[in-house]
């Protein structure tokens, strides 16, 4: 598909990075392939306007991957191509949540592709049925940025309705977990962060207001029920529900709704994922399980701590947030790697002293000072192992050496913030209304 003509909105912004690093040959090269990649590698059209996107090495579409890989192109939803392909995108999302509401991938068509042997509920249209808040955050926040930067309702259809309508039920199901969920969860012979324990149920949580997820935005088991991140994130788009359930719909049933569930997560995060830590003051955990254990740590993949105001939790001056990045950018997070090239945050999902792009990007995303977002830049630069794109994890000391050389959500994030540095920012996004973010 590398043959697919480029829109002239997205050649646009590609024009608008060069002339604002001009004479930055490798930062043009890195920014047009990370920039298109997902656009003509990624995309296939389906029946019915839908558009189904493939993750990059991996032929199956995760929610959460295909909402952070076409999310920079929202900046070019004048065009009316574009804005077609990213209602398809939601469309097609849309029609995956009400198939299953706890699958996190899925095939583009009911072929039995995927981990069907694992012991859960399986269609053969689920590539893989492990169940993550952030499955269920993301085309939400798909479809309220749509709204925001095209003015366009027409995605608010009876479909998305019911959509909303079964995350929210899940939602509340899975704040009693352990009395109420009908979830499960087994994959055999396998390490232990690819399964859950208690015969499928994970680990034991008491209730907390929040809402129980079995895996991280990296597929890795929760090693607490609690997962801090990505239940910021819920609160975030349950905030977007509620206001379109109030202008589009005018539902002040489902705006209640989402309401309630909101601030009751609220509490639950602030009542049991803030500590004092030692060093850094408050700060929040990254997991915890209603019994009093709590994890502090952070993972690459994003909803994240570290995304905390790019998501639209927290302003990123915030005491707390600030506490908890310190806290994250050093020692104290174990998944912090400190190398003889590059300094930054990988995952469990990955080797040991492997960090992430995306961790970096993100890092850049939510610094608070020109200084660090050029050092990201820099660092960026110099460890795309002379590809020209990005990945998923490199080598701290080696960055020749890495995972994934086709990975999209990588090459879109990079690509993101490279353009917000340049002054381009999603309408509705948290950062459109950073002004500092500007180089």
């Amino acid at each position: 598909m590398e043959h697919k003509q480029i829109p002239k909105a997205l050649t646009a912004l590609i024009q608008k990075v060069e002339k604002k690093f001009p004479n930055d040959e490798k930062l043009h090269k890195l920014f047009a392939n990370t920039f298109l990649n997902t656009y003509t590698t990624t995309l296939q059209e389906s029946e019915n306007d839908k558009t189904f996107v493939i993750t990059g090495d991996i032929p199956a579409m995760w929610l959460r991957d295909s909402t952070a890989q076409v999310r920079p192109y929202l900046l070019a939803a004048e065009d009316p191509e574009i804005a077609k392909m990213l209602a398809g995108v939601l469309k097609q999302q849309i029609e995956f949540v009400l198939l299953d509401p706890y699958a996190n991938a899925f095939n583009k068509e009911s072929n039995g592709q995927g981990f069907q042997s694992d012991k859960t509920t399986m269609h053969p249209g689920v590539w893989e049925r492990k169940y993550e808040i952030d499955s269920l955050c993301y085309p939400l926040q798909l479809g309220y940025l749509l709204w925001k930067q095209t003015g366009s309702t027409a995605h608010f259809d009876s479909q998305f309705k019911e959509a909303v309508q079964v995350i929210i039920d899940l939602w509340k199901t899975e704040q009693y977990h352990e009395t109420n969920s009908p979830y499960l969860f087994e994959r055999m012979d396998v390490r232990q962060s690819d399964t859950l324990n208690r015969d499928g149920k994970g680990s034991k949580t008491a209730y907390t207001g929040m809402t129980w997820s079995g895996f991280r935005p990296s597929d890795d088991a929760c090693l607490y029920g609690y997962l801090v991140p990505s239940n910021m994130f819920a609160t975030v788009v349950l905030g977007y529900i509620s206001e379109v359930s109030e202008q589009v719909w005018k539902d002040s049933e489902l705006q209640t709704k989402s309401n309630e569930l909101r601030d009751e997560i609220l509490e639950g995060i602030q009542r049991f994922a803030v500590s004092d830590h030692p060093y850094y003051g408050e700060v929040y955990s990254y997991e915890v399980d209603g019994n009093g254990n709590k994890l502090f740590m952070d993972d690459a993949n994003v909803p994240s701590l570290l995304a905390a105001p790019y998501l639209g939790f927290c302003e990123k001056n915030e005491e707390r947030y600030q506490n908890t990045r310190k806290l994250l950018l050093s020692r104290e997070n174990p998944f912090y790697y400190e190398g003889e090239v590059a300094n930054g945050i990988g995952s469990p999902h990955t080797p040991d002293h492997y960090i992430w792009h995306i961790a970096l990007s993100m890092q850049g995303l939510t610094a608070s000072t020109l200084e660090e977002k050029q050092q990201i830049l820099e660092l960026i630069k110099a460890t795309d192992g002379d590809t020209g794109y990005l990945h998923e994890g490199f080598n701290a000391s080696d960055p020749n050496k890495f995972t994934r050389d086709w990975f999209a959500w990588s090459n879109s994030l990079f690509s993101e913030f490279v353009l917000d540095l340049c002054g381009e920012t999603i309408k509705g996004s948290p950062l459109a209304s950073l002004k500092e973010n500007v180089m």
